[in-house]
């Protein structure tokens, strides 16, 4: 034996009902969002800022690494200044006296 339940008779005010309760879920999962959303923004605010620190740090580091390398070249030329004048002075030793 078959029992068969009464079928429910959707109505106008059951559907508007339905889809009233919808779109309440809709409106709160959409404030949900806007809220997760700005906290989201907030954290990028903050990566934002920790980035300029860095960017800092590294200009930092840059004008470091630009003395360090006048300081090579000074003394680059130095030592062949002395290089030359050692071997004009070995050539005038070798030549000349």
């Amino acid at each position: 034996m078959v029992v068969m339940t009464p079928r429910e008779k959707w109505t106008d005010e059951r559907l508007d009902d339905a889809f009233d309760r919808i779109d309440k879920s809709i409106d709160e999962l959409r404030l949900e969002m806007r809220r997760g959303f700005e906290q989201i923004d907030k954290r990028f605010d903050q990566i934002d800022k920790r980035f300029e620190q860095v960017d800092k740090r590294f200009e930092q580091v840059d004008k470091r690494f630009e003395r360090i390398d006048e300081k090579f070249f000074q003394l680059q030329r130095s030592m062949i200044a002395c290089f030359v004048s050692l071997f004009v002075a070995f050539l005038a030793i070798a030549f000349g006296g």
